[in-house]
């Protein structure tokens, strides 16, 4: 049986999720946050930087900010997991009162670690969730330089992504909630639509109809934390409906939009 414990921070970009998925399937996605997972029983399997990947128990999964990935359990009994994410800002802020001097936000090159130590830091982390803020700043602080000592490393030099590219991505981020067509973003990008679709992938690793749904969905949990209920945000984000932002919602964050509004702390 599915189930899924999901925490967030009311003032600061942390969240955590405590869950076991056996039917559950994640579509293929990417958080804001830098996210840091640890299985504890069973095997995840998923795909991450063009590759298929497995997170067995005890192992440490690490996902940068906007790093696509998908998952689903490789077992008929599933898996349970443990997942932390942490926004840029703070592990910046973190990785600034230990004086670290890195330039730069660290980078994660593998997203499946073998590393038990930084496993036991995780399982700390999460737990310190359900106890004080001085308690939560003392593992979080303690988790991040685990982490970046041990597993990060130097930013690495990508390719910008080509004009064309920018120019389909600018028009999705500033109308996410239109009904676009593919000639609409060809038609900005000034190339066909099918070269437009294997560069945005490439650039992206998402396709445009992906990454217009994601962005609708990062709005949807930024108006839902703002107040608004599940039918306000499907209608001004592009949804056809409160089932539809729902089901979606789901299939990217693994918890419904009213368990993410009510999100306790995890078991």
């Amino acid at each position: 049986m599915d189930w899924a414990s999901y925490w967030r921070a009311p003032d600061r970009p942390l969240e955590a999720m405590h869950a076991h998925f056996e039917r559950h399937v994640y579509h293929r996605h990417s958080h804001e946050t830098y996210s840091f997972g640890v299985t504890e029983t069973g095997t995840q399997a998923f795909t991450c930087r063009g590759a298929a990947r497995a997170s067995v128990a005890g192992m440490v999964m690490a996902f940068n900010p906007d790093d696509p990935h998908d998952g689903r359990a490789a077992q008929e009994d599933g898996f349970t997991y443990r997942i932390v994410h942490i926004g840029p800002e703070l592990v910046a802020e973190v990785l600034r009162d230990t004086g670290d001097r890195t330039v730069g936000l660290p980078l994660f090159a593998e997203p499946v670690l073998c590393d038990h130590a930084l496993a036991d830091a995780l399982r700390r982390l999460h737990g310190s969730l359900s106890e004080s803020r001085l308690a939560q700043d003392e593992a979080l602080h303690a988790t991040v330089r685990a982490l970046v000592r041990r597993a990060s490393t130097r930013p690495i030099r990508t390719h910008s992504p080509s004009g064309e590219v920018r120019r389909a991505r600018e028009l999705l981020e500033a109308a996410y909630a239109e009904d676009l067509r593919a000639e609409d973003l060809a038609h900005v990008a000034g190339c066909s639509r099918f070269a437009l679709h294997r560069a945005f992938v490439a650039a992206y690793g998402l396709a445009p109809s992906d990454y217009q749904r994601q962005l609708r969905l990062r709005a949807a949990r930024r108006l839902l934390t703002e107040g608004r209920t599940p039918a306000e945000v499907a209608a001004s984000t592009g949804f056809a409906d409160q089932s539809h932002l729902t089901r979606w919602f789901k299939r990217y964050y693994g918890v419904t939009p009213g368990r993410f509004l009510t999100a306790n702390m995890p078991q």
